[in-house]
């Protein structure tokens, strides 16, 4: 499996240079094989980009900006989904590569897979052993204490839980403010690769204009 990252190496967008350098040094990082097609100089690539991002995946505009990444011929993502991934420590998932031995991703698997073959194995006992979870009946002195120190403690747990609800209905204020923050920049930014990236196309086509008169010209001055 390849992975392939498509770049526009003559972007003038600072932004899209800093994605596709973030891109690019993190896999050579964890030394995935990866190869780099430029879409400013290959016509033929930035056609297969094109063609090869899912619809949804594509921005209101239906052009999509490098960094593009695939592997093999299956789309991965693009830049904000591997940043996602980078920071969940998923980024073989994210390239449908296994995880190496010993890497962190690894680690998470194997605590998944654990936690899961053990909620099945106690969910297997208990449907095996249903006579083992019924508790043999105490005295009733006894069963009122532990009925006055179970109300306690569920007055105690849902007032605990009150606090929790309000400190996260403020955390949730503060990550609203955040998002449309976000949002607005990554607006801006969109704006500008989509300008940057439309400039480039005008430079391509310009030049194929000059290539096509000087041919013209060149056979004029032949004939």
């Amino acid at each position: 499996m390849v992975i392939k990252v498509f770049l526009a190496s003559s972007s003038g967008s600072t932004a899209i240079k800093k994605k596709q350098q973030d891109v690019v040094g993190f896999l050579e990082a964890l030394k995935v094989d990866y190869t780099q097609l430029d879409i400013a100089c290959n016509e033929e690539n930035r056609m297969w980009m094109r063609q090869n991002v899912p619809e949804e995946k594509k921005p209101a505009n239906g052009i999509p900006l490098p960094p593009q990444i695939f592997n093999e011929n299956g789309y991965c993502g693009d830049y904000e989904t591997f940043f996602d991934a980078k920071e969940d420590n998923m980024v073989y998932a994210f390239l449908g590569l296994p995880p190496p031995p010993g890497s962190k991703e690894a680690e998470q698997a194997d605590e998944a897979h654990v936690v899961e073959n053990g909620t099945h194995a106690e969910e297997t006992n208990a449907e095996e052993n249903p006579d083992d979870s019924i508790e043999v009946p105490v005295e009733e002195r006894n069963g009122d204490d532990e009925a006055t120190e179970g109300e306690t403690a569920g007055d105690e747990a849902l007032a605990e839980e009150d606090q929790a609800v309000e400190e996260t209905d403020e955390v949730t204020e503060d990550t609203a403010q955040a998002e449309e923050e976000e949002e607005q920049e990554e607006e801006d930014l969109q704006s500008e690769e989509e300008e940057e990236l439309r400039q480039l196309e005008e430079q391509d086509e310009q030049g194929s204009e000059e290539e096509e008169e000087a041919e013209v010209q060149e056979e004029e001055e032949t004939e």
